[in-house]
């Protein structure tokens, strides 16, 4: 997971979510109300996923696990919940159908004190504050209760995304020295390419942790010298 920076809604979005929100409100705000609405409105949904698709990170990823194609408009609270939320254009995240069908479906921990939810909305938290991901075996470890809960709704340390992310490390790491060499010998085109090809991988949340990881003062005891020295580039 990685942030997510949301878009203002268009006017024509905020004028077709009011008429819907509507539209439940006089139907007895119901899930079912809202589920009806929801499944006809669509001119309200392509402008929603037209939004989500320019928000979304890489190639239209899912911002959830960062791997699969988003294919869902997915309700963060679900409609169930709180139906008049159902055309809230905050409560609106691109998901492939995996995260969203499989793991998350309706799930919406709360703590029960305080009422706070216990998922991370990447578009609203800094996934970095609770989650810390072990590039080099492509599994993250919670550091808060709300990081727990992500990863046990979102399914984060699946298999096939733990798999996905160790593979995106070994690929990154090449890539990134490949990258600054080319920087070096003053092909910049050739390194232009490569910084865009690696900007548009899936799994953009490792990516992200080995900038992290290479302004540590153990870095080079980590990942070696020439990847720390290609890092400080990056992001220099």
């Amino acid at each position: 997971m990685i942030p997510v920076q949301r878009l203002p809604a268009t006017e024509r979005l905020v004028r077709l979510c009011h008429s819907r929100t509507d539209q439940i409100q006089k139907l007895g705000a119901t899930s079912k109300a809202a589920r009806d609405t929801w499944r006809r409105a669509e001119a309200a949904k392509s402008e929603i996923r037209a939004l989500l698709e320019k928000m979304a990170p890489g190639v239209l990823r899912c911002m959830y696990c960062l791997d699969s194609l988003g294919t869902d408009i997915d309700h963060f609270e679900p409609l169930s919940r709180t139906p008049l939320r159902t055309f809230c254009w905050h409560n609106h995240l691109l998901a492939c159908s995996r995260c969203n069908s499989n793991f998350k479906r309706e799930d919406y921990p709360c703590d029960g004190e305080t009422g706070e939810c216990l998922l991370i909305d990447p578009s609203a938290d800094d996934p970095a504050d609770h989650l810390e991901l072990l590039v080099a075996i492509g599994e993250y470890e919670a550091k808060t209760r709300k990081g727990e809960e992500s990863i046990r709704v979102f399914g984060l340390n699946r298999e096939d995304l733990v798999q996905g992310r160790f593979d995106a490390y070994v690929t990154s790491c090449d890539v990134l020295s490949s990258w600054h060499r080319k920087v070096r010998r003053g092909d910049l085109a050739g390194a232009a390419q490569s910084a865009a090809a690696l900007r548009r991988e899936p799994f953009g949340d490792v990516l992200r942790a080995l900038e992290k990881l290479g302004r540590l003062p153990y870095a080079a005891a980590a990942l070696g010298e020439e990847l720390v020295e290609s890092l400080a580039a990056w992001v220099g």
